[in-house]
């Protein structure tokens, strides 16, 4: 664990400045590791990995909502631990849970949210209509927020952290619990947000195809620690070939078995992870390979249940840095919890 005052230089002109921070919860909870990224103005940058990968607990420091107990973090030119009001100022933040008032309309919600900040009259006025209609929730302005669908809410939600013309926005799991539609209208609104008024967003998610949509940078996180960063597609052209990915009918009991059926095939498989009835492997060519690997796999008396092959993906990214896809870490994740 890096020293409490361990606070390496900042990094000039990042709008987020994060540097060796560690945090650990009561009952030896490592939450974060020595985690250190930069994000520059106007780009979305997306911090990518299951639940209980340290993501939420990211954001709580960043937003001054928590201490780290140690490493260094700058928001919009303010230090969190050293002038906590300057970040609040400068930010917005829509958490996992919505801070919408379901008993106000959102007119109100939004009038309330600007007041916090300072703002009145026209001005407040003004914002408040650009944004309900930013957002298409115009025509529902005066309703009592509780009879909003969940995307409505979401998109309020997102709303009331703009109000006040933030640098830099976080968005902590923004569509967790939304239908595919409300979520693809979410993920237009967030592509936007950059582009449009050059906002920095942080954005926290367990969601592949989210962080390939729209972030221009990824940060894979897995306990507590950064274990590949990049952009997305640099991140899967770092990965040569193919992949992939057989369910067996029947649990393998000892991955051994399956690691010497494919031994000496060509093309050559690698990267060979076996967990249960899942098998993972990269090859060169897939269509050349595959055939291979199913006959192999038979002739060892293993039968195959399902097979797939694709182009690299972030989950193979995040498999190749820690061993496991995401989903089995965030199935780790929830037996220890339990």
């Amino acid at each position: 664990m890096a020293r409490p005052d361990a606070r390496p230089d900042p990094r000039p002109g990042a709008a987020i400045d994060v540097g060796e921070l560690d945090k650990t919860y009561p009952g030896d909870i490592h939450a974060l590791r020595g985690l250190t990224f930069a994000v520059a103005p106007g780009t979305v940058f997306a911090l990518l990995g299951p639940n209980g990968a340290g993501k939420s607990t990211t954001v709580k420091v960043l937003t001054t909502l928590s201490r780290a107990d140690s490493g260094r973090a700058v928001v919009a030119g303010c230090d969190v631990a050293s002038d906590p009001a300057g970040v609040r100022r400068r930010i917005g933040v829509v958490g996992q849970k919505a801070a919408v008032d379901l008993e106000a309309t959102g007119v109100e919600n939004l009038r309330l949210q600007g007041e916090l900040y300072g703002l009145r009259g026209a001005t407040l006025r003004r914002r408040v209509t650009e944004l309900l209609d930013r957002f298409g929730l115009a025509d529902a302005a005066g309703r009592v927020t509780r009879t909003y669908s969940g995307g409505m809410q979401r998109r309020l939600d997102v709303a009331m952290g703009l109000v006040h013309r933030p640098e830099v926005l976080f968005l902590d799991e923004p569509t967790t619990g939304l239908d595919p539609e409300s979520r693809a209208g979410m993920w237009d609104e967030i592509g936007r947000l950059a582009g449009d008024e050059g906002l920095t967003v942080l954005l926290t998610t367990h969601y592949l195809e989210e962080a390939d949509r729209l972030a221009g940078h990824v940060a894979i996180v897995d306990q507590g620690r950064i274990v590949a960063e990049g952009t997305p597609d640099a991140l899967k052209a770092d990965l040569r070939g193919d992949a992939i990915h057989v369910e067996l009918a029947v649990p393998v009991g000892d991955g051994a078995i399956v690691t010497g059926a494919l031994a000496g095939l060509d093309p050559a498989v690698r990267e060979l992870v076996v967990s249960g009835r899942s098998i993972r492997a990269r090859v060169d060519s897939g269509a050349a390979a595959l055939p291979s690997v199913l006959g192999a796999l038979e002739r060892s008396g293993l039968t195959v249940a399902t097979a797939t092959l694709a182009r690299p993906s972030l989950d193979d990214v995040y498999l190749r840095h820690t061993g496991r896809a995401m989903h089995e870490a965030a199935a780790e994740r929830e037996e220890v919890a339990a």
